[in-house]
């Protein structure tokens, strides 16, 4: 069975996230007793023989070429990353996964941040914990300090769900991105404890979570609504830090001249960030002499 089924949980989970119609199949929904599509339906639509689409999706053929992949993915309607995601998990081979158990942030990454006044700036490793954020994140959204794991906060902290405008649409991708990961990184067991701590916690993100979206973030707009300045309408960037090991700079910013870049500015000049810095410091040796908590506050 091809990376331990996981390319046929994944054929199985988005053939069930399609209805005929999506597809063009005019069908009577009434007698149906199946969740989405059937397998005899995405076949047809693929062009491929019903009994080797079930060998796929039952595990017991885990190498298609290229051409039935993509045959694959205009069927279920997968978008480009969700395309990508396809071909990586039928041609995954099992590796160790190395692992960096320190996750420092370099120094000169923090000073970087800490200059943006009115720039939310936030370091992120792979797993999505807070690693390092300047004053204008924390003043931004408290729950950007060291030690929070910002996809499991989506479901855990309810401020979360006031901040976020679009907090359910938000929340979805988030649980994508861990998706993205942990079929491509099999065998990390800080990324199986964290998705068992998010099941355990939120009915939705099981919900999410079965359905087996994948997402791989970079730029764009979101609403927030923030207690002290009122509604905001800010840019975002996910920048990847090369040289570590996943490790991200996530940006939040106003474009110039707007409400928004003027209660930025507020924002920042409020007192309500703390001192520039409180990120964690980092000694010349590459040391931190403060080493953000691993324990995810709930």
């Amino acid at each position: 069975m091809n990376a331990d089924g996981r390319l046929a949980q994944y054929l199985r989970a988005r053939r069930e996230q399609l209805r005929p119609a999506d597809v063009g199949l005019a069908v009577d929904e009434g007698v149906r007793r199946v969740v989405g599509l059937r397998r005899e339906e995405v076949a047809v639509l693929a062009g491929i023989s019903t009994a080797y689409y079930l060998r796929l999706e039952q595990g017991r053929d885990g190498n298609p070429s290229g051409q039935v992949l993509d045959a694959l993915a205009r069927a279920l309607r997968l978008d480009p990353a969700a395309t990508a995601h396809l071909h990586g998990l039928a041609g995954l081979r099992e590796a160790p996964v190395v692992v960096d158990p320190d996750d420092v942030v370099h120094e000169s990454t923090r000073w970087l941040i800490d200059l943006w006044p009115v720039t939310s700036a936030v370091v992120h490793n792979r797993y999505m914990d807070v690693l390092a954020s300047n004053a204008m994140a924390r003043a931004l959204n408290p729950n950007y300090r060291p030690g929070v794991n910002s996809v499991l906060s989506l479901f855990t902290h309810p401020s979360e769900q006031v901040f976020h405008v679009e907090w359910e649409g938000l929340a979805a991708r988030s649980v994508a991105l861990l998706h993205t990961m942990a079929d491509t990184r099999a065998g990390d067991t800080r990324l199986a404890e964290l998705v068992a701590e998010g099941t355990a916690s939120s009915a939705l993100f099981r919900q999410f979570w079965a359905r087996r979206d994948v997402w791989v973030s970079g730029h764009g707009t979101h609403e927030l609504r923030h207690p002290v300045v009122g509604d905001l309408v800010l840019g975002y960037q996910r920048l990847p830090l090369i040289g570590t090991d996943g490790q991200s700079l996530f940006l939040y910013f106003a474009e110039p001249g707007t409400p928004s870049a003027a209660a930025m500015r507020l924002l920042a000049g409020d007192g309500t960030g703390g001192d520039v810095g409180q990120a964690g410091r980092v000694s010349p040796a590459g040391t931190p002499t403060d080493r953000p908590e691993h324990t995810r506050q709930v």
